[in-house]
């Protein structure tokens, strides 16, 4: 299996509900190093995984729409603790859909799966990966 990863960040506030998270129940805020690991069985015609180019701004627009918000004002999150975990599967569906889109491309037809990893930390991250869907046309 052949790989590319693409990195970025954002930064976010926000609160937890439950006696789990102790202090962090208050509002806080987290700066999110994100790595994006495209994977395909086979290289496309011109060699390669992804267009990095484009798998890079796929992760830039993805992460802009979550940067610098309080995460406890956004209605898609309403009722949610937005962990760490439950976060890379955030940013995993919304890179997806943009796969599903065409927006890597054509040849992004190729691309298998993909790894959504969030470091909160230089000791701490959480992941989450899957089988990606066709792209329309794909």
């Amino acid at each position: 299996m052949y790989s590319v990863n693409v990195r970025d960040h954002f930064m976010i506030a926000h609160s937890f509900r439950g006696e789990a998270f102790g202090p962090a129940q208050r509002l806080h805020g987290a700066t999110y190093v994100v790595d994006a690991e495209f994977r395909r069985p086979a290289l496309d015609p011109d060699g390669m995984v992804v267009d990095i180019a484009r798998a890079t701004e796929v992760l830039r627009t993805v992460l802009g729409e979550l940067n610098l918000r309080n995460l406890d004002d956004d209605p898609a999150f309403a009722g949610r603790n937005t962990t760490t975990e439950f976060m890379a599967r955030v940013v995993f569906d919304r890179i997806a859909d943009r796969v599903v889109a065409g927006e890597l491309g054509p040849h992004a037809a190729g691309l298998t799966h993909l790894r959504v990893r969030l470091h909160e930390s230089h000791i701490a991250w959480a992941a989450y990966e899957g089988t990606l869907p066709r792209p329309v046309g794909g």
